[in-house]
């Protein structure tokens, strides 16, 4: 199962879980969303321990440094051990004040409110 040989990239990000299907990982790989040491890589890529993989997900960036090479799935338990997780935290995502289509002006004081939402303060 693991001789840390080279393994294409496709089939290791299939077996660490960070996608369903291999499939998945395959058409991320031809859409770009895959690099290989800053290199943007195809499925058939192989992929070696030490090696930093880049992976987009959902509009963010996962870095993972290889630590062992698995050609097939293996439960989440183990396969944390295959690969150092190097991502830096995500940032807080910001409040966005927003009405209901129709609802009319907003009172004083709901605008006051989305004011103070928005970091400005009221002139009063």
């Amino acid at each position: 199962m693991t001789d840390d040989k080279p393994v294409r990239i496709d089939s290791w990000l299939w077996a660490i879980r960070i996608y369903k299907t291999r499939s998945a990982a395959t058409t991320a790989c031809r859409a770009g969303h895959i690099r290989l040491n800053g290199e943007k890589v195809k499925a058939a890529q192989q992929v070696k321990p030490g090696d930093e993989v880049r992976v987009r997900i959902s509009g963010f960036d996962r870095m993972l440094i290889v630590r062992k090479t698995l050609v097939k799935r293996v439960g989440a338990p183990v396969a944390v051990t295959a690969y150092d997780d190097r991502t830096p935290p995500r940032e807080p995502m910001a409040i966005i004040a927003q009405r209901d289509r129709g609802a009319g002006r907003p009172t004083k004081r709901e605008r006051r409110e989305i004011d103070r939402l928005r970091g400005r303060e009221s002139s009063e």
